[in-house]
């Protein structure tokens, strides 16, 4: 054999036991599961290469919506207080809380002294920056009085005209309340609302804001069939609910009317009279109730917890959050976690 043909076999020989080699190493690579080496692609080709041109992937498919699970509704939770002292408490300013509630008699504007004590209430949400929501209620010196439409009108418009920057209004407080002298009268408190909307159309105003007692379908029902127009937002004070930690009276209130429900006065009570007496923690549960209530409901858009000021032992009602000596009750770190 002459050496150049020799030469020629040898060299052949070599490149199949090289081929044979490879394809052992990745065979035993793919055994054990890792994966074959590969030609690292040149550093200037991208995706968008002619020579790498490829179909485009299809979309990944849409997450499904997140169901709403119960709880996960977040009213706005504001403050009812009648004693603008509220507004100087550093923990009211760090709670973040910008709804704040007053409680006035019809004829406040009229009489020097209202007019004082809501001046400086007003200018304490003002400095804060609180929304103020005025309920009006019965004079206090004729507080039996039922005020004609005429004068409840004059009254208002006095009111509007001397605070301006009022924006939310109730017409009238617990009209279905025995101290109130709206209590038989269901078409006289739908003839207030009436008034107060026409007075201001541009003005919130809340329909109802009754109380969750014995008969209060019954007055709804004939105060609706007096209303001019369908309100879009209704109160309810739905103490008993909170503090008996059951849901009727708010139930009752959602079959009965439509619209936004606002509960604008609850609360955890600290004591009242024989049925409550005196109990710190039962308060702190009942002011998470009602919160939770509230958030389970998504019709409920608001709540107005009352109040901040607690009284002394010997008050016949106490709801507040913060004890008359200034120590923040149980009740109070509720709250604050709520926020």
């Amino acid at each position: 054999m002459k050496p150049p043909l020799l030469i020629a076999l040898l060299v052949a020989l070599a490149l199949v036991l090289a081929a044979c080699g490879s394809d052992d190493e990745d065979a035993e690579r793919a055994a054990t599961g890792e994966q074959p080496a590969t030609t690292a692609a040149p550093a200037t080709a991208t995706a968008t290469s002619p020579a790498r041109t490829t179909a485009k992937p299809a979309a990944a498919p849409k997450p499904a919506a997140p169901k709403r699970r119960r709880g996960t509704h977040r009213p706005i939770i504001g403050i009812g207080e009648q004693q603008a002292a509220m507004f100087k408490d550093t923990r009211f300013a760090r709670l973040g809380v910008k709804h704040v509630r007053l409680v006035v008699p019809y004829d406040a504007a009229r009489r020097r002294i209202e007019r004082d004590l809501v001046t400086v209430w007003l200018a304490g949400a003002r400095r804060t920056g609180s929304e103020p929501f005025i309920t009006f209620g019965h004079s206090r010196e004729t507080p039996s009085k039922l005020p004609s439409v005429a004068e409840y009108r004059s009254a208002v418009a006095s009111f509007r005209q001397m605070f301006p920057e009022v924006r939310v209004f109730a017409p009238w407080n617990e009209i279905n309340h025995n101290s109130q002298p709206t209590f038989n009268a269901p078409r006289r408190a739908a003839q207030y609302y009436n008034a107060m909307r026409a007075a201001c159309p541009t003005c919130v105003v809340l329909a109802g804001d009754v109380l969750d007692q014995r008969g209060m379908v019954r007055y709804l029902k004939t105060y609706r069939r007096h209303l001019a127009g369908a309100p879009a937002i209704w109160g309810l004070h739905n103490y008993s609910d909170t503090n008996r930690f059951r849901s009727s009276g708010l139930r009752d209130m959602l079959a009965t009317v439509k619209g936004e429900i606002w509960l604008t006065e609850t609360g955890g009570l600290v004591q009242f009279g024989r049925n409550f007496p005196r109990d710190e923690q039962r308060a702190a549960r009942a002011t998470a109730y009602a919160i939770k209530q509230a958030r389970d409901n998504p019709r409920v858009k608001r709540i107005y917890l009352y109040n901040w000021t607690g009284a002394d032992r010997k008050a016949r009602f106490d709801a507040g959050l913060v004890a008359p000596d200034g120590t923040a009750r149980p009740a109070f770190d509720v709250l604050r976690e709520a926020l």
